[in-house]
Parts: structure tokens; C-alpha cells; sequence
């Protein structure tokens, strides 16, 4: 969940004006804390945001460097846990992505090595020192014993003081690498092309067990055996979102984004993705079963996926990817969707990786070009948002539901995609000033209810959500018919309830009676006029779009006038690159 860059330049580069910008491009994989490295072993590093961190550093100017900004998984939020880690004679420097999952038994393999944090990741830096420094192997020889030995999840970035080679070593956790005209032809490594998008349209991504060989004059590729290999540069387009422009935060701004991001990617579909739509299409149809793999808030857009399918008579599934060998049945005549806004989400990526000889096809709708669950389908369809930085996803998320919308379309489902994006544009402005009105009563709520059926139900889980992600609220979305199953018990004078009703259907207007019966502070969501918060008119699964756009707008509203971190959740990241 960490993310990592690496620079090697012929001349010197600036770790302050060079290396950390591109670092602070990373931060939404985590900001507990920053640091960096250079060929001459000085390691800087401090527990916070990386921007107080730039401000703060010393600039030196090297070869090589390497940095890191860490979501923490092992050891508590402390500078003596912050990377880059240092072997004790600080010959040896790393910094790491992922968790290895055998760290304990490396540790007690290095009985000479003196470590210091509370860390999983300290111990490669050991690793190393103790088999080049003490046992005499060869860098390469060492690597190919740390592929053999290590298990987990690894992206790692290994320098020794005053040679200016880095080493990049991958499994199971994303590494690109590219050259940047514009530093002078420097080679970056970095987790993602985020970081470089600004700077290159070309990228080449590691397979699992490989690694690299970077000099100032050189990239090496290499399998686990220590054979040459090629990996085939790949050419991107990435739209760069990185500004606030007039925006206090990037939530609201990439909420707002939605009518152009929602154009862009209709007609892409109509050009330039027109070729693999009609291919999502066509294995759709001749598919026994569909299975969709996910979680989090992609989950909730593949449940309207599921809905939508099944209203014409396909069996469609989804289930939330980490549970996924427990539930679902794969096998040659199932067609598997992994839906990921970064397509680096080690919940989907690990079981895609079981089942992909199993299944007929596997497809993936994914934002992040060439991203690892990308490479791992037969077929993908990008989502085109751009880049999305708030680690709550809204542009994208909105993105996912019309796509999986635009796929029930092309096989017979009743609705014209080309009219969503006006109708965003409709709701967002007439749903701002309410949901801002709302923010200044609710702000002080401790716990909230969100009702929905057919459709709405996964908005319902979704808004619920992103009120426990920005606004750290106890909510629970889920399907009103079940709210009289046990929920009914919670709700007392004054609790906030809201009920998302299409076309004033009865079953969730009776919901709501209840709720209010018991006293809730009910809050309709109606696309006929009939709420206290209305949204455009529309088929069901447009309702879901224009419903969840308020919902993120509320959780924004409240996040303001409670003084939170919005774009920056506590314990959270946006790209989930852990198991």
C-alpha cells in the first residue's frame, strides 16, 4: 500500500526538487510517513505528510536515490519505522512495497544483523548486508536467493553507498519503470505511472519475480534465475488531475469532474473503445455465468452490474474479493469482471491470479492503464476518469456504474447512456446547496441509516460508506426490507435516515414510514419531485448514479464543517495493494 520512487541520472539530481515531488505524487498510497535516500547514505525520513517533509529536508544533489511514503502495516506510525531502511553499517539501503509475510524467519536466518524498528522491511536491508557484505555474494547472486527465500509481497528498491547502480526486485506488488526526457534522460522507477505520467508516455511494468539492473548508462532486466530478459516498453495516455485548481479539496473537485469524465468515456466508447465494448459484449453472451470480482466501492458498482444483468436474464454473481475462493465456482464456461479504480487491489489481483486458467475469459474495467490486473485479462475496458487522488473514489466510481450501464445496453437493457452526463451536470447543481444545508445539521450525528431496494441498494451501501470513510460516521447502508429484521431496534428520535426512492416505489415508501414512525429524521432521495432531495428523472440504475452523487456530496459537506482531512482519511489508502 506504500509507495516507492527510485531515480538514477547520468548528472546529479535534486532529491528536494526532483525525487520528493515525485514521491508527493504517491502519497494517496499512503502519508504516514516519508523519506528519502542518496548514493551517499544520507536518509532523511519523518512521520507525517509529505509536503511539511519537503519543506523540512536538507537538499542534496546524487546519482541515484531512492524515497518512500508508507501506509503502516508492521510497527506503529514513528520515524524509526519510516523508510528507507539502512542495514548497521548503512551500506545497504531499501525501501519496500508490500509485506513479507516470512520476515520473522529471515530475521532469526541474520543472527549478526542488529535491526532496529518494529518493521517487516528492515530485514532485507539485512538480508543483503549479510549475504553481500558478510557472505561475499554478488548482488545478483543475493537477489536470487532473496526471490527464493522471501514470501509475501514485495516491490523493493535496493542502493549500496557510493555505487550508483539501484536494484528494483518485484512480486506481487506493482514497479514501473521509465526514462524522463526532461531529467536529462533519468530512468524513474515508481509504484505507479502517477508518479511519471507528467513526465514519459512510456513505461515498461515488471513481472512477478523479476528484477532490474539500473545504471547511470544501463537497464538490465532479469527472470528469478538471473537470465536476461525483455520486457516490451508500453505506450500510455495519462490525463493529469494533480492540481486543486480553484478547489479547497480534491473530492469536491473530482465530484464535479464527473459530467466531462462521463462524456469522455462515452465517447471513447463509441471510438476508440468501441472494438473491446463489442468483445465485453459478445463474451458476455456466449458466458454460462458472469462473475464479478471486487471490493470496496468497486464492489458497489459490481452489484449494479450483477442487478442490471439479471434484469436480462443472465446469471450474473458478485462477491467481495477477499472472500472470494469461499463463494464462487469458477470454471470454463464462466466469464470473470475484476473491477479495480487502480487495477494494483491485492484482493482481486491474488485470487484472479488462481483462477485465470480456470476461467472461460477473465475482463477487467480498470482507470490506471497497464496496471497488473490489466495484464492479467483477456480483455479490459479503462474507465477513462483520470487521475483520481482523494483516497475516497467518486469520479471513478461513477464511471464504473455507467460503464457496466453502457455493457447492459449493448445487450438490450432499456436506456440512452448519451443523456447521463446533462443529467449530472442537471444534479449536481441543483443538489449542492441542499446537501451543504444538510452538512450543518448533521455534522454533529454519530450514527446514520441509509435505505434502498433493487438498484439503489448497492448506492445505499455505497453512500453509507463514504460517510464512514470522510466523515468517520457509524452508518450502515442496506436493503430496506430488512431493516424490520433486526435494524428497526436502533432507531430512536432523531435518527438520520435516508431513503433512496425510485419512481415513488411503494415497498420503500412504506420503509420510510416506519423509520419515521419510530421517530428518524428521514431524508428522501426521489427522482419524481417527491423528496427533500430531488434528482433527475431516469431508469433505475440512472437513479443509482444521481442518488450516489448526493450521497458523496453529504459526505463531503459534513467532512467540511467538522474540520476533517478529506482527501487523506485516517488508517486509510487509496490504492490497497496489501492482502
Amino acid at each position: 500500500m506504500c509507495g516507492i520512487i527510485g531515480i538514477v541520472s547520468k548528472d546529479t539530481h535534486s532529491i528536494k526538487h526532483d525525487t520528493l515531488p515525485l514521491l508527493k505524487r504517491l502519497e494517496y498510497r499512503g502519508y504516514d510517513s516519508a523519506g528519502v535516500a542518496t548514493l551517499a547514505g544520507d536518509i532523511q525520513k519523518q512521520t507525517g505528510h509529505i509536503g511539511p517533509f519537503i519543506d523540512s529536508v536538507t537538499d542534496h544533489r546524487t546519482q541515484a536515490s531512492i524515497a518512500h511514503t508508507r501506509w503502516a502495516t508492521h510497527g506503529g506510525v514513528t520515524a524509526l519505522n519510516a523508510h528507507p531502511h539502512a542495514d548497521g553499517t548503512g551500506q545497504f539501503m531499501i525501501v519496500h512495497n508490500g509485506i513479507l509475510e516470512n520476515a520473522d524467519a529471515l530475521r532469526a536466518s541474520l543472527p549478526n544483523e542488529s535491526l532496529v524498528s518494529e518493521t517487516d522491511s528492515e530485514v532485507v536491508a539485512a538480508f543483503f548486508h549479510d549475504r553481500i557484505g558478510v557472505q561475499g555474494l554478488t548482488t545478483d547472486a543475493a537477489i536470487h536467493e532473496f526471490i527464493g527465500a522471501a514470501e509475501g509481497t514485495y516491490a523493493i528498491l535496493l542502493m549500496q553507498r557510493d555505487d550508483p547502480t539501484v536494484y528494483a526486485i518485484k512480486h506481487n506488488s506493482p514497479l514501473a519503470l521509465t526514462r524522463a526526457s526532461s531529467m536529462h534522460g533519468a530512468t524513474i522507477l515508481a509504484s505507479d505511472i502517477t508518479a511519471f505520467g507528467h513526465l514519459s508516455d512510456e513505461a515498461q511494468f515488471f513481472e512477478d519475480q523479476t528484477y532490474c539492473r539500473i545504471t547511470p548508462d544501463s537497464v538490465a532486466f532479469f527472470n528469478a534465475a538471473g537470465d536476461p530478459i525483455e520486457i516490451e516498453p508500453k505506450s500510455f495516455e495519462w490525463k493529469d488531475d494533480a492540481s486543486l485548481d480553484e478547489y479547497p479539496h480534491f473530492m469536491i473537485k473530482e465530484i464535479m469532474e464527473q459530467p466531462t469524465t462521463s462524456r469522455r468515456l462515452l465517447e471513447s466508447l463509441k471510438t476508440m473503445q468501441a472494438a473491446e465494448l463489442d468483445t465485453f459484449a459478445t463474451t458476455l453472451k456466449k458466458a454460462r455465468r458472469v462473475v464479478f470480482l471486487s471490493c470496496g466501492t468497486s464492489y458497489h458498482a459490481s452489484l449494479i452490474g450483477a442487478f442490471l444483468l439479471n434484469q436480462l436474464n443472465y446469471e450474473a454473481h458478485t462477491v467481495i474479493a477477499s472472500e472470494f475462493e469461499n463463494f464462487i465456482l469458477v470454471d470454463p464456461s464462466t466469464f470473470v469482471i475484476a473491477i479495480s479504480q487502480s487495477g494494483e487491489t491485492m484482493d482481486v489481483i491474488l485470487p484472479l491470479k488462481r483462477i485465470e486458467n480456470q476461467a472461460m475469459k477473465i475482463g477487467s474495467i480498470v482507470n490506471v492503464p497497464y496496471s497488473t490486473i490489466q495484464r492479467h485479462s483477456d480483455t479490459t475496458l479503462e474507465l477513462l476518469a483520470g487521475q483520481e487522488i482523494c483516497v475516497a473514489s467518486t469520479k471513478a466510481y461513477t464511471n464504473q456504474v455507467i460503464m457496466l450501464i453502457k455493457l447492459a445496453e449493448r445487450l438490450g437493457y432499456d436506456v440512452d447512456c448519451d443523456k447521463i452526463p446533462g443529467r449530472i451536470e442537471e444534479c449536481l447543481a441543483s443538489i449542492d446547496g441542499i446537501a451543504r444545508e444538510l452538512a450543518v445539521e448533521l455534522k454533529h450525528t454519530r450514527e446514520m441509516y441509509v435505505l434502498g431496494r433493487g438498484a439503489a441498494y448497492p448506492m445505499a451501501r455505497e453512500i453509507a460508506l463514504k460517510l464512514k470513510e470522510i466523515d468517520y460516521i457509524h452508518a450502515e447502508g442496506m436493503m430496506a426490507g430488512e431493516l424490520k429484521h433486526g435494524t428497526l431496534a436502533l432507531i430512536e428520535d432523531g435518527t438520520p435516515v435516508i431513503c433512496l426512492i425510485h419512481d415513488d416505489n411503494p415497498a420503500m415508501r412504506s420503509s420510510t414510514r416506519e423509520v419515521e414512525a419510530r421517530g428518524a429524521r428521514s431524508i428522501v432521495v426521489s427522482n419524481t419531485g417527491s423528496g427533500e432531495v430531488n434528482v433527475p428523472a431516469g431508469c433505475e440504475a440512472e437513479f443509482a448514479i444521481y442518488s450516489c452523487l448526493f450521497g458523496h456530496l453529504l459526505s463531503y459537506y459534513i467532512g467540511v464543517e467538522r474540520n476533517l482531512p478529506i482527501d487523506k482519511p485516517r488508517n486509510l489508502a487509496k490504492s490497497v495493494t496489501v492482502g
